[in-house]
Order: C-alpha cells, then structure tokens, then sequence
C-alpha cells in the first residue's frame, strides 16, 4: 500500500470527519478568560475525549503536557503529542492545532445551534468547526489514512493539540516549548489554521504588532471658557493626525506582504465627559500597529514619542503611553525551506493549485516556534469564517487538507 491508497482512504472518511466534528463541538472548551463556568471552562473535557478518540482508532502514543492554571477545573490546561512511527526517524511532519474555541457571541445572529453540528451538503456549521477543528481533523484523518491501509509514511507523524492559542497561548505552545519541547531543527511544522479559500496562501512570515494605549491629559473646564482649559480631546486629534506621518517614515514595502507596508491604524477610542458643555480633560485613545520585519518596534516607538512630545509643546498637554500588546516580529520562515517546498509540492499534487509564500499582520502561534529558529508554515484551505456567526467549514476541505498533510509526510524531503 502506498500514498495512492491513503488518499483514497482518506476520500471514503466523510462521515467519519462528521462524526468527530459533532462531538468536538459539543464540547465548547473556552478559556476562563472568556467563560469561567465548569461546564464550559478549560480544554479538560475535550482532551480527555480526544486521547480516547486518538487511542481507540490506533494511535496509541499519546502524551500530556498540562499547565497548571487554577482558574479551571482540575487546576491543568492539557496539551496532547500523538504519533506514529514513519520509515526514517530523521525528522518529524508535525501538525500544530488547537483545542479552544472562542464564545458564540450573540445567539440571535447564528441561524443553528453553536454546540450542535448542523450538515448542509458538504458544508458544515457550528463553533470552531473550522477555527481550529478543521485542522485537528484533517491530521487525525491523515494519520487515520496510514494505519487503516497498513501504509508506513517516510516520516514520523506528530499531532500537537495545545490549549490557550485563543488567549496568548502561555497555558499552550509556550508552556509546551518550555516544558518538553518535541520539536527537532529538520522537523516539518504546519500549523492549519489560516489560509486562502482556494489554498494558494502559505504563511510564512508575519508583521510585527504594538497595541498602544495614548492617554491626553489637559485641564476640564467649562465649554463658555475654553481658554481657561486645556482640552484634551482637540489635542488628541491632532495627535491622531499627527501619526499618519509613521506611515512615511517607516514606508518600505514588501510584496509578499497583503497589505505592503506597516500599518498604522487608529481605532478604539474611550468616552470622555457625558455633556456637551464641558471641555475635557482626558481623552484616550488606541493605536494598532503592524510593522514589517526589519523595523524594531523601538524604532517605532522612538518615532511616535518625537510626535508626541510636539503634540504636548504644541497644546500644553502631557501624553502618555503604554502598550496593550508588543510582539516583535518573530524571523521569518525561509521560502526555500523543506516545509515551505513540500508544503506547495502537496497542495500542487492534491488541490492543482500554484500556491506561494505569503506574509500576513495578524499574529499567529507559528511565531513563537519561529523565534526558536523552527521552520514553520501556516497552512489550510478554508473560507476563514472563523470567530464569526454561523461559523462553517467544508468536509472536502477537510479530507482535501488531510490527503496534502499525508502527502507531505508520505514523500522524501531533501534539504
């Protein structure tokens, strides 16, 4: 038996993924950030079924992590490392998903049930279908391909299920790499959650990103006297303003990026004072930022503290900052990489389609195995409803994505 009858194999498990999404959904698993109730809370219940899942259909070594948390249940965030063995032991095909899943949201706006699989054809729905079980079952599939034909991949095979990537991932994939890092330097790592509709994006690099908090203050008095204050709000849209011109001084661009170039976006801005008479002593607003790689966010930082302090001469006003989130960004993926090269090979051989390297400005877990010098990609083919109502995947999405994971670990990688 060889890759020919895995992915054949693989095409005859439609109800297979059916059946295992229907369990996986009604068992929400959300971080206590979100949802501290029992019932809800933490990734316990949905590991517990996995290992037993993994077990019962021949993948038998399966090991735990658990990060201690004592905001759940138990007290223990679980992570899972399944495996089978391939021809050569050199290196590792790993498959990177997550187990937690975000809150539904507003009910109203979902036309079924979030925790009950809804089928439509080939489409199915309900929360975190797609947003990461897509991923976590199209490796299962894959793996499910090998031992149900009897056929020996030409590498190991790792399923790695983490906790917490929906709240920073501390109870996940860096407690993980902390405590017991699987990971070798020649592994192949594809992380399936994120991609185009038709495949064609595999990610290899990502922005750097600064949350930053800007808080004005002036002197309140009232409206009839505005000189008898320092309004803070008329400072602050200078200020806002003002910081467009990061986006001239940082202006390189790099086409595998969508968009080019860093952005500077303002977007949250809190209430200031209720009436209309009055003029504010405080304005507060936020900065989102992505920077391409090769610009240090000190950089960055230095430039806008410049704009400020012209802002504060300018108005009277002092101004101060502080970082929501500061991720520096992580070195990306070489585009030659072997995991980059059999990853483009797979979805050529599987789906017909000439996929390319991509960056994106969203930050993704790929990034913390980045910083320790391992090859990643993320990878998937899906219409990325993640997070939203009516959340949906395709099954042949699924089988499709498991038959490019088994083609990977199925041919020989040369470096």
């Amino acid at each position: 038996m060889g890759l020919v009858e895995v992915k054949a194999y693989i095409d005859t498990l439609g109800d297979q993924v059916i059946a295992l999404q229907k369990d996986l959904v009604a068992i929400p698993a959300l971080s206590p950030t979100y949802d501290p109730t029992p019932d809800h809370c933490g990734e316990r219940q949905k590991a517990d079924f996995l290992k037993d899942y993994l077990q019962r259909n021949g993948i038998t070594d399966v090991v735990e992590i658990s990060a201690p948390d004592a905001r759940v249940p138990g007290g223990l965030r679980p992570n899972l490392i399944a495996r089978i063995n391939g021809r050569s032991r050199d290196r590792t095909v790993w498959i990177m998903a997550h187990m937690d899943v975000v809150p539904p949201g507003d009910l109203s706006k979902w036309q079924t049930d979030p925790y009950a699989l809804s089928v439509d054809g080939d489409v199915i729905y309900g929360r975190g279908v797609e947003d990461n079980h897509q991923g976590l079952v199209s490796g299962i599939m894959a793996v499910r391909g090998f031992l149900e034909t009897g056929t020996v991949p030409e590498y190991d095979i790792g399923l790695l299920i983490v906790a917490d990537e929906e709240c920073g991932s501390a109870h996940g994939i860096q407690y993980v790499l902390a405590n017991g890092n699987p990971f070798e330097k020649d592994d192949l790592i594809i992380v399936p959650d994120g991609g185009a509709p038709d495949g064609s994006e595999v990610e290899v690099a990502e922005k750097g990103i600064a949350w930053i908090k800007f808080h004005v203050s002036g002197v309140q008095c009232h409206a009839s006297t505005p000189d008898k204050g320092k309004n803070a709000m008329h400072a602050g849209a200078h200020l806002i303003v003002a910081l467009d011109a990061l986006g001239e001084r940082f202006d390189r661009e790099d086409p595998m990026f969508e968009p080019s170039r860093s952005t500077f976006a303002p977007t949250r801005k809190l209430a200031n004072v209720p009436n209309i008479n009055t003029i504010p002593g405080d304005d507060v607003f936020y900065l989102d930022c992505r920077v391409l790689p090769g610009y240090s966010l000190d950089e960055v930082e230095a430039e806008i503290r410049k704009i400020c302090d012209t802002v504060s001469k300018r108005f009277g006003v002092s101004i101060s900052l502080a970082f929501e989130q500061r991720e520096v960004a992580a070195p990306p993926t070489p585009v030659d990489a072997p995991v980059v090269r059999q990853t483009i090979a797979a979805v050529k051989a599987v789906y017909g389609v000439d996929a390319r390297p991509i960056g994106v400005g969203g930050g993704t877990v790929a990034a913390y195995l980045r910083r320790r010098a391992l090859s990643c990609v993320v990878w998937s083919r899906m219409d990325e409803t993640m997070h939203s109502p009516n959340e949906n995947a395709k099954i042949s999405n699924i089988l499709g994505d498991a038959k490019v994971i088994a083609h990977i670990a199925a041919s020989k990688c040369s470096q």
